[in-house]
């Protein structure tokens, strides 16, 4: 192989840039480094096609770190193409710099935020996804741990890459044989992991990841479209290059002293600080165009009809999908549940199966979104806490997704317990920035949908399962965060705030009080986060014994009323919170709403209960 002193040397400076960035930083992973240094040094080299000027631009190839950990590798590898000063690199894990212990987008050539293991194969499938169907004719590189092929996200992405005939995507496997504490899974033995992709119907080139001729003629094959996603199978040695870190147990996520580092170096010989990559530039340049302008679309609900909020969901994506080529549908196998059919059946190119494969649905997304796509994740709300740290990661990655969740609550009815979104609120609701929503009837549905689109970050919809009656005209008008007060009166007592299913119990338990009465008023919030907190304070204020309820179809912790008990919890005034308390079973939407503590009897047993105590005027 001609020039293979070059790379050999070129691979030297990259080793020596990842001991001396993490011994700087007095942590890190150096010899997780080491070992992917020869294949990653070659690829820039000789093959990695690349616009430093412009990260997003659609033709470039792109490379996941699946193995986070190796940033320092990462952050060596585009240093090295000029991108920025190798000294810069001394800052590693500093407060405020851009090369974080882990890869996240403060990094601009980061494609995803990584570290949580076993994600990154499932992000570069999404990358790959997008630039196989809409052309853009680049490779997708993800290079990850052997540890992290124990993960069973590994496989839902391996299993999905396959089924797409991704043969864009290039899996890098650097097969070092030590995990943290210990040996991996199969440790060298390398025909177990060949034979584990083959039957995942990759083409699979098994190499020794220390050698440039086998690794030089494995990258080149991979240029040539296969039919199947590609993975590079490299037989590599934690801390290769330095004698006394090279295959040694006891060295995973430890640096070397001073005096350890100065007999590394002498190791390595005289290094060209000089030394750079030329990237090849893409063919052309194309970036991502979004505007994220959609209007709401035409639908006119008939007023005595009833509709699931699920249905009304689907239909107006569909419609939106006409106005905005960057939105894409993924499912999980339930598409006749959350009514995306009706998207797949109008934009068949934009809508991704994904099988019951809910961590690697999340991650395909977070890679769509990367390049300017907008996912929309739609699945029962119970099966996306399945996928709690690829959601987790997603936000770190600032991924713009939006994921709907059906069957919420007690509500869905016979299907039980393990079918019941009772978690969800208070999943998103822990992520900073997220938007939370959850409509009650068809026109809000329908107002909000296209609010989700245009608002840039996570936004998350609870959809219902059963129908509902109409609240609202088709031409009112929704904002996030916003609500809507539905019964008020000049002597209401207190304040029920609802959203979604019990928006409609209270209003039954208000009517009946009324006819007793007792006035109360009654908020849909239809927006839980950010929450109305204008109008909660305002009612808190008019009523006369300044207390609020808050009824919701969630279990009680981190749920809507920890929303409103926080938003109003500046000014005097009690928040009683009515939520689900205990598991529920299977029955019907009523009995299991009575039994749950939640429908419209149990909110004016509440409220007589609470007015008892209080001197009514």
């Amino acid at each position: 192989m001609e020039n293979l002193n070059e790379i050999q040397e070129k691979a030297k400076l990259v080793r020596k840039w990842c001991l001396v960035s993490t011994t700087e930083a007095g942590s890190g992973h150096p010899t997780s480094c080491l070992s992917a240094a020869d294949i990653t040094t070659l690829l820039f080299d000789r093959y990695f096609t690349y616009d430093l000027d412009n990260p997003l631009n659609l033709y470039n190839d792109r490379l996941v770190f699946s193995k986070g950990h190796a940033a320092p590798l990462l952050y060596t590898l585009f240093g090295m193409t000029g991108a920025y000063s190798l000294e810069e690199l001394k800052t590693l894990r500093k407060f405020g710099s851009v090369f974080e212990g882990h890869p996240v987008p403060k990094f601009k050539y980061a494609e995803a935020a990584t570290g949580s293991l076993g994600q990154g194969l499932s992000v570069g499938a999404g990358l790959a996804l997008a630039a196989r169907r809409e052309g853009y004719d680049n490779k997708i590189y993800v290079l990850t741990g052997d540890g992290e092929l124990a993960e069973g996200q590994i496989w839902e992405a391996a299993n999905f890459a396959a089924n797409q005939k991704l043969d864009n995507l290039v899996a890098i496997l650097d097969i070092n044989r030590l995990g943290q504490s210990q040996e991996t899974m199969f440790g060298h033995h390398i025909e177990e992991y060949t034979r584990k992709f083959k039957a995942f119907d990759f083409e699979v080139i098994s190499i020794n990841g220390h050698d440039y001729k086998e690794i030089n003629e494995a990258l080149e094959a991979v240029q040539r479209p296969a039919g199947k996603p590609y993975a590079i199978i490299a037989k590599t040695f934690k801390g290769h290059g330095i004698s006394f870190l090279e295959n040694k147990d006891g060295w995973h996520g430890k640096t070397l002293e001073k005096e350890e580092l100065e007999k590394a170096l002498n190791e390595l010989g005289p290094v060209d600080d000089n030394l750079r990559f030329k990237l090849k530039k893409p063919r052309q340049t194309k970036l991502p165009e979004h505007s994220a302008k959609v209007t709401n679309p035409e639908i006119t609900f008939e007023a005595k009809k009833e509709y699931a909020t699920r249905e009304v969901f689907g239909e107006v994506l569909a419609k939106l999908g006409n106005q905005d080529k960057e939105i894409y549908a993924l499912d999980g196998d339930v598409m006749n549940s959350t009514f995306t059919q009706t998207f797949k059946k109008d934009h068949p190119e934009r809508f991704v199966e994904c099988y019951i494969a809910e961590q690697n649905m999340v991650s395909v997304a977070a890679g769509l979104s990367r390049v300017g796509k907008i996912p929309f994740v739609a699945t029962f709300a119970a099966f996306l806490t399945r996928a709690a740290d690829q959601i987790r990661m997603a936000r770190i990655s600032e991924a713009n997704i939006k994921f709907v969740g059906s069957h919420v609550g007690v509500s869905i009815g016979e299907d039980g317990p393990s079918q019941m979104g009772l978690e969800d609120i208070a999943l998103f609701g822990a992520l900073p920035d997220t938007v939370i929503l959850q409509p009650c009837d068809a026109v809000s549905t329908a107002k909000l949908v296209p609010q989700m689109v245009t608002q840039k970050s996570f936004v998350y919809m609870r959809t219902l399962r059963p129908k509902t009656p109409l609240l609202y005209k088709n031409d009112d008008s929704f904002d996030i965060g916003g609500s809507k007060i539905l019964r008020q009166s000049g002597n209401d007592q207190l304040t029920v705030a609802a959203t979604g299913i019990t928006v409609f119990e209270a209003l039954k338990a208000a009517d009946q009080l009324q006819n007793e009465g007792i006035g109360i008023r009654v908020v849909d919030c239809y927006s839980i986060r950010p929450v109305d907190a204008v109008t909660l304070k305002k009612c808190l204020n008019e009523t006369e014994q300044k207390i609020l309820i808050t009824v919701e179809d969630h279990f009680k912790h981190g749920g809507f009323g920890d929303f409103v008990a926080s938003a109003v919890s500046n000014i005097p005034g009690q928040v009683i919170k009515m939520a689900v308390w205990r598991i529920s079973e299977s029955g019907t939407k009523n009995e299991l709403l009575n039994d749950a503590g939640i429908d419209a009897s149990n909110i004016i047993a509440k409220i007589k209960s609470v007015l008892k105590k209080q001197p009514v005027a």
